[in-house]
Protein backbone atom coordinates (compact mmCIF):
# COMPACT_ATOMS: atom_id res chain seq x y z
CA UNK A 1 0.00 0.00 0.00
CA UNK A 2 1.44 3.40 -1.08
CA UNK A 3 1.49 6.34 1.59
CA UNK A 4 -0.94 7.98 -0.46
CA UNK A 5 -3.73 5.08 -0.33
CA UNK A 6 -2.82 4.99 3.15
CA UNK A 7 -3.65 8.62 3.80
CA UNK A 8 -6.90 8.33 2.03
CA UNK A 9 -7.82 5.02 4.10
CA UNK A 10 -7.07 6.96 7.09
CA UNK A 11 -9.05 10.07 6.46
CA UNK A 12 -12.25 8.16 5.32
CA UNK A 13 -12.06 6.21 8.74
CA UNK A 14 -11.96 9.47 10.57
CA UNK A 15 -14.96 10.65 8.50
CA UNK A 16 -16.38 7.44 9.72
CA UNK A 17 -16.07 8.08 12.81
CA UNK A 18 -19.41 9.95 14.99
CA UNK A 19 -17.42 11.01 17.65
CA UNK A 20 -14.79 12.84 15.54
CA UNK A 21 -14.96 16.09 13.17
CA UNK A 22 -12.82 14.97 10.46
CA UNK A 23 -13.07 18.50 8.46
CA UNK A 24 -10.57 20.18 11.03
CA UNK A 25 -8.29 17.50 11.09
CA UNK A 26 -5.34 17.19 8.55
CA UNK A 27 -3.46 13.61 7.95
CA UNK A 28 -0.14 13.01 6.49
CA UNK A 29 1.51 9.44 5.88
CA UNK A 30 5.66 8.75 5.08
CA UNK A 31 6.63 5.19 5.39
CA UNK A 32 3.53 3.98 7.05
CA UNK A 33 3.48 6.65 9.57
CA UNK A 34 0.64 8.64 10.19
CA UNK A 35 0.83 11.77 11.67
CA UNK A 36 -2.65 13.92 12.62
CA UNK A 37 -2.91 17.91 13.04
CA UNK A 38 -5.50 20.64 13.44
CA UNK A 39 -7.52 21.16 16.01
CA UNK A 40 -10.46 19.04 18.33
CA UNK A 41 -13.11 20.62 20.53
CA UNK A 42 -11.91 17.98 23.50
CA UNK A 43 -9.64 15.69 24.97
CA UNK A 44 -12.13 12.72 24.15
CA UNK A 45 -12.41 13.40 20.63
CA UNK A 46 -8.94 14.30 20.61
CA UNK A 47 -8.80 10.05 21.76
CA UNK A 48 -10.81 8.99 19.32
CA UNK A 49 -9.55 10.15 16.35
CA UNK A 50 -6.46 8.26 17.64
CA UNK A 51 -7.98 5.44 17.73
CA UNK A 52 -9.95 5.72 13.89
CA UNK A 53 -6.33 5.97 12.90
CA UNK A 54 -5.04 3.16 14.92
CA UNK A 55 -8.01 1.03 13.36
CA UNK A 56 -6.54 1.45 9.50
CA UNK A 57 -5.00 -1.65 8.25
CA UNK A 58 -1.34 -0.70 7.44
CA UNK A 59 -0.83 2.49 9.57
CA UNK A 60 2.98 1.40 11.38
CA UNK A 61 3.19 4.07 13.59
CA UNK A 62 1.05 7.34 14.80
CA UNK A 63 2.11 10.93 15.57
CA UNK A 64 -0.97 12.86 17.33
CA UNK A 65 -0.88 16.25 17.45
CA UNK A 66 -3.59 17.41 17.67
CA UNK A 67 -4.67 20.45 19.57
CA UNK A 68 -7.61 20.34 21.66
CA UNK A 69 -9.01 23.73 21.24
CA UNK A 70 -12.54 24.25 23.84
CA UNK A 71 -14.81 26.14 22.66
CA UNK A 72 -16.15 28.66 24.86
CA UNK A 73 -19.18 26.64 26.33
CA UNK A 74 -16.94 23.13 27.03
CA UNK A 75 -14.84 25.74 29.19
CA UNK A 76 -14.75 25.10 32.71
CA UNK A 77 -13.00 26.46 35.97
CA UNK A 78 -10.63 24.00 37.41
CA UNK A 79 -12.16 23.39 40.74
CA UNK A 80 -15.02 22.06 39.01
CA UNK A 81 -12.48 20.12 36.63
CA UNK A 82 -10.85 18.68 39.66
CA UNK A 83 -13.73 17.91 41.90
CA UNK A 84 -15.65 15.83 39.03
CA UNK A 85 -12.09 13.70 38.51
CA UNK A 86 -12.15 12.70 42.11
CA UNK A 87 -15.94 11.58 41.85
CA UNK A 88 -15.05 9.74 38.86
CA UNK A 89 -12.12 7.63 40.44
CA UNK A 90 -14.45 7.00 43.50
CA UNK A 91 -17.03 5.70 40.93
CA UNK A 92 -14.22 3.43 39.42
CA UNK A 93 -14.04 -0.03 41.80
CA UNK A 94 -10.82 -0.60 39.42
CA UNK A 95 -8.84 2.48 41.30
CA UNK A 96 -7.72 1.90 45.34
CA UNK A 97 -9.36 4.06 47.29
CA UNK A 98 -7.32 6.96 48.24
CA UNK A 99 -4.27 6.15 45.96
CA UNK A 100 -4.66 8.53 43.38
CA UNK A 101 -4.07 12.70 43.80
CA UNK A 102 -5.53 14.84 41.06
CA UNK A 103 -4.19 18.55 40.07
CA UNK A 104 -5.90 20.30 37.25
CA UNK A 105 -3.90 23.35 35.92
CA UNK A 106 -5.81 25.52 32.84
CA UNK A 107 -7.66 22.29 32.06
CA UNK A 108 -5.21 19.93 32.34
CA UNK A 109 -5.49 17.32 34.50
CA UNK A 110 -2.41 15.43 36.01
CA UNK A 111 -2.75 12.24 37.87
CA UNK A 112 -0.03 10.97 40.64
CA UNK A 113 -0.14 8.19 43.26
CA UNK A 114 1.24 4.92 43.66
CA UNK A 115 -0.77 1.38 42.91
CA UNK A 116 -0.13 -1.87 42.44
CA UNK A 117 -0.97 -3.21 38.78
CA UNK A 118 -1.15 -1.26 35.73
CA UNK A 119 -4.65 -2.00 35.04
CA UNK A 120 -5.52 0.00 37.83
CA UNK A 121 -3.53 2.95 36.62
CA UNK A 122 -4.86 2.59 32.79
CA UNK A 123 -8.59 2.95 34.94
CA UNK A 124 -7.62 5.90 36.71
CA UNK A 125 -6.69 7.46 33.06
CA UNK A 126 -9.88 6.10 31.37
CA UNK A 127 -11.96 7.48 34.18
CA UNK A 128 -11.18 11.02 34.02
CA UNK A 129 -11.02 11.02 29.61
CA UNK A 130 -13.96 12.13 29.51
CA UNK A 131 -14.51 14.95 31.67
CA UNK A 132 -16.11 18.24 30.34
CA UNK A 133 -13.52 20.58 30.14
CA UNK A 134 -10.33 18.69 30.47
CA UNK A 135 -7.79 19.71 27.70
CA UNK A 136 -5.27 16.80 28.40
CA UNK A 137 -4.54 14.07 30.86
CA UNK A 138 -1.18 13.13 32.34
CA UNK A 139 -1.46 10.04 34.13
CA UNK A 140 1.89 10.31 36.37
CA UNK A 141 0.60 7.23 38.34
CA UNK A 142 3.42 4.97 39.19
CA UNK A 143 2.91 0.99 39.37
CA UNK A 144 4.99 -0.72 42.00
CA UNK A 145 4.04 -4.65 42.46
CA UNK A 146 6.38 -7.03 43.96
CA UNK A 147 6.51 -10.03 41.78
CA UNK A 148 9.51 -12.87 40.31
CA UNK A 149 10.24 -11.56 36.79
CA UNK A 150 10.50 -15.26 36.19
CA UNK A 151 7.14 -15.29 36.62
CA UNK A 152 6.37 -11.91 34.25
CA UNK A 153 7.87 -13.41 31.47
CA UNK A 154 6.09 -16.77 31.50
CA UNK A 155 2.78 -15.53 32.20
CA UNK A 156 3.06 -12.88 28.96
CA UNK A 157 4.37 -15.49 26.76
CA UNK A 158 1.54 -17.19 27.72
CA UNK A 159 -0.87 -15.04 27.08
CA UNK A 160 0.16 -14.44 23.73
CA UNK A 161 -0.20 -17.97 22.93
CA UNK A 162 -3.67 -18.30 24.13
CA UNK A 163 -4.41 -14.75 21.79
CA UNK A 164 -6.57 -15.51 18.69
CA UNK A 165 -5.11 -11.94 17.74
CA UNK A 166 -1.43 -12.40 17.98
CA UNK A 167 1.42 -14.40 16.32
CA UNK A 168 2.79 -15.38 19.26
CA UNK A 169 5.74 -17.20 17.51
CA UNK A 170 7.01 -14.09 15.95
CA UNK A 171 7.31 -12.12 19.00
CA UNK A 172 9.97 -12.15 21.70
CA UNK A 173 9.76 -11.47 25.31
CA UNK A 174 12.02 -9.98 27.45
CA UNK A 175 11.29 -9.25 31.37
CA UNK A 176 13.77 -7.41 34.12
CA UNK A 177 13.24 -5.61 37.40
CA UNK A 178 9.56 -4.63 36.24
CA UNK A 179 10.41 -3.41 32.79
CA UNK A 180 9.13 -5.96 29.60
CA UNK A 181 10.37 -5.58 26.11
CA UNK A 182 8.74 -7.06 23.02
CA UNK A 183 10.88 -7.56 20.00
CA UNK A 184 9.42 -8.96 16.62
CA UNK A 185 6.93 -8.23 14.17
CA UNK A 186 3.76 -7.90 13.89
CA UNK A 187 1.19 -7.92 10.80
CA UNK A 188 -0.99 -4.79 11.68
CA UNK A 189 -1.25 -2.15 14.48
CA UNK A 190 -4.22 -4.09 15.72
CA UNK A 191 -2.32 -6.96 16.40
CA UNK A 192 0.60 -5.07 18.21
CA UNK A 193 -1.60 -3.18 20.54
CA UNK A 194 -3.18 -6.42 21.64
CA UNK A 195 0.82 -7.82 21.83
CA UNK A 196 1.25 -4.61 24.07
CA UNK A 197 -1.70 -4.86 26.11
CA UNK A 198 -1.21 -8.72 26.62
CA UNK A 199 2.09 -7.57 28.24
CA UNK A 200 0.72 -4.46 30.08
CA UNK A 201 -2.03 -7.15 31.95
CA UNK A 202 0.62 -9.12 33.62
CA UNK A 203 1.48 -8.84 37.36
CA UNK A 204 4.60 -6.90 37.95
CA UNK A 205 4.70 -4.97 34.76
CA UNK A 206 5.46 -1.06 35.07
CA UNK A 207 6.88 -0.60 31.78
CA UNK A 208 6.63 -2.08 28.03
CA UNK A 209 8.95 -1.27 25.40
CA UNK A 210 7.37 -1.82 22.12
CA UNK A 211 9.82 -2.86 19.56
CA UNK A 212 7.62 -4.52 17.51
CA UNK A 213 8.04 -4.18 13.81
CA UNK A 214 4.45 -3.70 11.82
CA UNK A 215 4.92 -5.65 8.65
CA UNK A 216 1.66 -6.31 6.80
Amino acid sequence: MTDKQLQQNVLQELDWEPEVRATDIGVSVHEGVVALSGFVDSYAEKFDAEDAAKRVFGVKGLANDLEVNLPGTAQRPDPDIAEAAVRALAATAAVPASRVQVTVREGVLILEGEVNWQYQCTAAGNAVRWLHGVREVRNRITVKPHVSTIDVKAKIEDALRRSGEVEARRISVDAADGKVTLCGSVHSWHERNEAVQAAWRAPGVTRVDDLLMVQP
